[in-house]
């Protein structure tokens, strides 16, 4: 009985050790992909990358066939737990530096002796020095031998585990939220599964261990247990450091990593092992049965998982939010993109040709500048004309039809409508070949037309509505992207380093294309337009400052700060068509002149792709204008001056400069 139970466990210690194995090293993957910028981060992935070496030497050698084998997975195991000290003091000097205690330079040189240590002790590995030699028919598993060395490095060991966890302590009591001490705490229990786990006790415990059997293998089974879950715990802890995405968000993408990861592969390993030991127990020591479970085992827990995400996402991670969040996936879920839209209204004129037995339908979805969508069915030889939604707005325009529909040269015209909350916006139009022998419609043809008109209207006002949603977002994000920074830079510091984060001028870098984007926009509706009266450029303290020149009208006073930034680039001397005006004669005919693409390439004798890159240029000049007032309206500001929240909001728009602003 004893020896079953003392064989099932060192099974099961098998198994473990190959689960802790993979559990790492799907951690250290997770670590490198998502937060590796931070400090933090980076030293725990060093941590997990010695555990790695551990844990997979330890399980490759346990099955090992020889003892030259085994005698080589054992010593490589040490590669990983000569290192692991000096990780760890590097992790607690990284953790002390996030919470505001940086290093004055003595715990950095201490980091790197502790390096030098670490590989002077692995230079002693491969002579027998800092390990002896194999021991192999010795109860209760097979280990190395200890020499004067070994002790030696214990020493060392201990000394610096001592000395990490003395500045874990001091990085827990600089934590000043509720959220980031919990987490904190989370981490110095965490951090006692590398530490404790990963040292062979057998070097010096082999005796007592030789006598009590049991109580060894109890006694690894719950540790190689406890270290699986403190492992977790620990990583949990790091995920929240240096990414600024909201904890829901973190908490989800790591828990669902671990499901797909380690926990499908461990089960997986389990359940194939189990399987083929059995096989073995019967006399059949591989069989079809082994792969034949091992792809069944994938397949079922992949599908197990995808099925249950979004119940465990939904009641363990969105709390309070879960109305918000769910509404936001409705919203991606049922999004009507461009490509949606322009099926959709292909079916609409298959029908209407169908219903009106013609052979040429179209719908002109107009935008804020014309014509925004084209979509025909049939031949559109006459469409192709230019300024052609101009044209068309004045048939409609001089009919005053409402939402009937009339007669223009070869085609029936319906103007398409927007319905909601009674606006009735011209959205587009909708247009049918008219048949020859046919002049007019009957009763059940206009019906019908009328019908899939505002199915087409409907459509084009869903999607109107969307992009209007998209700009509100478009221009909330920046402002989102600062908060969740801020929020993650100030997590873990001390009052005082919280403080100065958030009373700072300098803020975390956002999207470096925001700016230009705005720029852009607002130079898009430079005469009026929403883009320029809601423009974010309007909280820039240089725009508020030129308030006061134009009787406290911000949409003018954004105006006159673009003229001056235009001006900015127009080059001295006399303007000319040449190519040191094209920058400045591009913004002046394109956006102060108002003229169409084509007309602006035709005067300055350039392709429309040359246009657009060099407006692309022209534009970034001008945001880079605008950055350069901003900072002297900054430093024309009082010194006395105390930054509030609005105060910050004005921060978004300045983008840091570094590796230069893109504009779309």
């Amino acid at each position: 009985m004893g020896l079953t139970l003392i064989s099932s466990l060192r099974t099961l210690n098998q198994l473990l050790t190959a689960g802790i194995a993979i559990t790492a090293f799907s951690l250290l993957l997770y670590a490198l992909s998502f937060n590796l910028r931070d400090r933090v981060a980076r030293s725990f992935a060093l941590i997990l990358s010695c555990v790695v070496v551990v844990f997979v030497s330890e399980a490759l050698g346990s099955v090992s066939s020889s003892p030259q084998e085994l005698e080589f997975w054992l010593r490589l195991q040490w590669v990983g737990i000569v290192f692991l000290p000096a990780t760890y003091l590097q992790f607690s000097d990284s953790l002390l530096a996030t919470t505001g205690r940086p290093s004055r330079g003595r715990r950095k040189l201490l980091v790197r002796l502790a390096y030098l240590v670490s590989v002077s002790f692995l230079f002693l590995l491969p002579v027998d020095w800092l390990v002896g030699p194999l021991v192999q028919d010795r109860a209760p598993a097979p280990h190395l031998q200890r020499t004067l060395f070994t002790w030696i490095f214990t020493l060392f060991y201990v000394g610096s585990m001592s000395f990490a966890a003395f500045n874990f302590l001091r990085a827990y009591r600089r934590t000043v939220t509720s959220a980031s001490r919990r987490r904190m705490g989370y981490l110095l229990v965490g951090a006692l599964a590398p530490a404790l786990g990963s040292y062979p006790y057998l070097l010096f415990g082999s005796t007592i261990a030789e006598k009590h059997q049991l109580i060894f293998w109890f006694a690894v089974t719950l540790s190689n247990l406890l270290v699986s879950a403190l492992l977790i715990i620990m990583a949990y802890a790091v995920a929240f450091f240096g990414v600024p995405w909201p904890d829901r968000v973190v908490k989800r993408r790591l828990f669902k990593w671990l499901m797909r990861g380690p926990v499908a592969a461990s089960s997986v390993l389990a359940i194939t092992t189990l399987v083929r030991r059995a096989g073995v127990a019967y006399g059949t020591p591989y069989s079809a049965l082994v792969p034949l479970v091992m792809v069944a085992s994938i397949l079922i827990l992949e599908h197990l998982i995808t099925l249950a995400a979004p119940y465990w996402e939904r009641w363990l991670f969105h709390g309070g939010d879960r109305d918000d969040i769910e509404l936001l996936q409705k919203l991606e879920e049922r999004l009507l993109t461009s490509g949606d839209l322009r099926q959709f209204l292909e079916s609409v004129l298959a029908a209407v040709c169908d219903r009106l037995q013609t052979s040429t339908a179209f719908v002109m979805a107009l935008g804020n500048n014309g014509q925004g969508m084209l979509v025909v069915v049939g031949e559109n030889h006459f469409l192709e004309k230019e300024d052609l939604s101009k044209e068309l707005l004045e048939q409609v325009s001089h009919n005053m039809v409402g939402d009937g529909l009339f007669s223009w040269s070869d085609y029936w015209l319906v103007p398409l409508y927007g319905q909601r909350e009674g606006e009735g916006v011209l959205l587009g139009l909708l247009g049918a070949l008219q048949r020859l022998e046919q002049a007019t419609l009957d009763d059940e043809q206009g019906e019908a037309l009328t019908i899939l008109a505002r199915r087409a209207a409907m459509a084009l006002e869903d999607r109107r509505t969307q992009q209007q949603v998209f700009t509100s977002l478009e221009a909330l994000t920046p402002e989102v992207e600062l908060i969740q920074s801020l929020r993650a830079a100030t997590t873990y510091r001390g009052e005082d380093s919280v403080s100065e984060l958030l009373t700072s001028s300098t803020v975390p870098e956002i999207e470096e294309h925001a700016f230009s984007r705005w720029v852009k926009d607002a130079l898009s509706h430079y005469w009026g337009g929403p883009r320029l009266t809601e423009s974010p450029l309007l909280r820039l303290r240089v725009v508020q400052q030129a308030m006061d020149e134009h009787d406290g009208n911000p949409t003018n006073a954004l105006r006159s700060i673009l003229r001056q930034a235009i001006d900015h680039v127009r080059p001295e001397g006399e303007r000319r068509f040449t190519g040191e005006w094209i920058l400045y004669n591009i913004l002046e005919l394109k956006f102060l002149e108002g003229r169409k693409v084509r007309e602006v390439a035709m005067r300055l004798a350039m392709s429309e792709a040359d246009l657009y890159r060099k407006q692309r240029v022209a534009i970034e000049a001008v945001a880079d204008a605008i950055i350069e007032m901003e900072k002297q309206a900054i430093a024309q500001e009082p010194e006395e001056f105390e930054i509030d929240t609005a105060d910050i909001e004005h921060q978004l728009s300045i983008i840091s400069t570094q590796g230069g602003l893109n504009g779309e």
